[in-house]
């Protein structure tokens, strides 16, 4: 069995990593590159170095570049994680060249190809063309079979949680909060996000408001006037954790957080209008917040009781020992 597993982000990477240590010499790592600086930790055995950019459409770019320069390789599967233009690409240069797809978090839905822009669309192709879906819970599952996929279902619950398992009850002063925006479709409102940030931060100056700054230049121009919030370069992940852990609530934009938080049973105020992961709203880990300025209102509600006692409903810890079956079964 040998199984290709292309990442390009560090989300992605955090999350393919338990699943490339479990397959050990059976996986061939490709990187797309796109997170290349924040990648440290990482490893690969193939590197698609993005092409120089045109000045074009990013999305495009990636695209183009993965599909061109999809290495050629003699595997059983390409695994892929999640919903970026690297994930599609790399998909599609695989469909192109008869090699199954296994697809890693499979069967997420918001059922708006505008909240999130585009991956929400990239998660329903890729679905389309894929052999393996491995859904992290039983919602992602149910939906993958309405829309009648071709593929295996399988309910493995989430990867990003199984590095976590060892700090699951780790004790620390909740006396911070975490904050983590840059989606693409926030950042046109960037400015009125750092302006709701900094009355958030003046109604409670008991806490420390800790922002690592995505290195997007809207990002960074909108930070660069916080002054109630402490603005920190991008963080590495045992760090993001220790925030996690110390922070009363965390207010994001992020996908893979609302799992971590939920994991650690606290709130996670996520600043978007809808989220492919429901199942934390359901469990009360996650409040929707989809308007600036309904911001402060909500943190101060969710202040008051940030404490969640509810299972997480996005796995145990375990994903990348059951992937590892199911792979071994199909191409053992």
């Amino acid at each position: 069995m040998k199984i290709a597993v292309a990442f390009g982000t560090r989300p992605e990477w955090i999350k393919v990593k338990p699943v490339v240590e479990a397959l050990g010499d059976k996986a061939l790592v490709i990187c797309t590159g796109q997170h290349v600086s924040l990648l440290n930790g990482s490893r690969w055995d193939v590197h698609l170095k993005p092409s120089e950019s045109q000045g074009g459409n990013r999305l495009d770019e990636i695209l183009a570049n993965c599909m061109l320069r999809f290495p050629n390789v003699h595997v059983d599967a390409l695994m892929v994680q999640g919903d970026t233009a690297s994930v599609l690409g790399c998909a599609l240069a695989a469909f192109h060249r008869g090699i199954e797809i296994i697809h890693l978090e499979a069967g997420l839905r918001s059922f708006d190809l505008l909240n999130p822009y585009p991956e929400e669309a990239y998660r329903q192709m890729v679905s389309r063309i894929a052999a393996v879906n491995l859904a992290p819970t039983e919602l992602s599952g149910q939906r993958l079979k309405k829309e009648m996929v071709p593929g295996e279902i399988h309910i493995v619950g989430n990867t990003v949680l199984d590095s976590l398992l060892p700090r699951k009850w780790d004790d620390r002063a909740n006396d911070k909060v975490l904050i983590t925006l840059h989606r693409r479709e926030n950042q046109g409102q960037m400015v009125d996000w750092c302006r709701e940030l900094e009355r958030c931060a003046e109604s409670r100056p008991d806490l420390q408001f800790v922002f690592p700054a995505h290195p997007s230049p809207k990002v960074q121009e909108a930070v660069s006037d916080l002054s109630r919030v402490e603005v920190i370069p991008p963080v590495d992940r045992d760090q993001l954790i220790d925030l996690i852990l110390s922070s009363a609530i965390v207010i994001t934009d992020s996908g893979g957080i609302q799992e971590e938080v939920a994991f650690f049973n606290k709130k996670a105020i996520v600043c978007r209008k809808t989220t492919e992961r429901p199942e934390g709203i359901d469990t009360g880990h996650t409040v929707l917040c989809g308007e600036p300025d309904k911001l402060v209102t909500y943190f101060l509600a969710e202040l008051k009781n940030p404490i969640v006692n509810a299972p997480c409903p996005y796995g145990d810890g375990a994903s990348a020992r059951k992937i590892l079956s199911i792979l071994e079964t199909r191409y053992g």
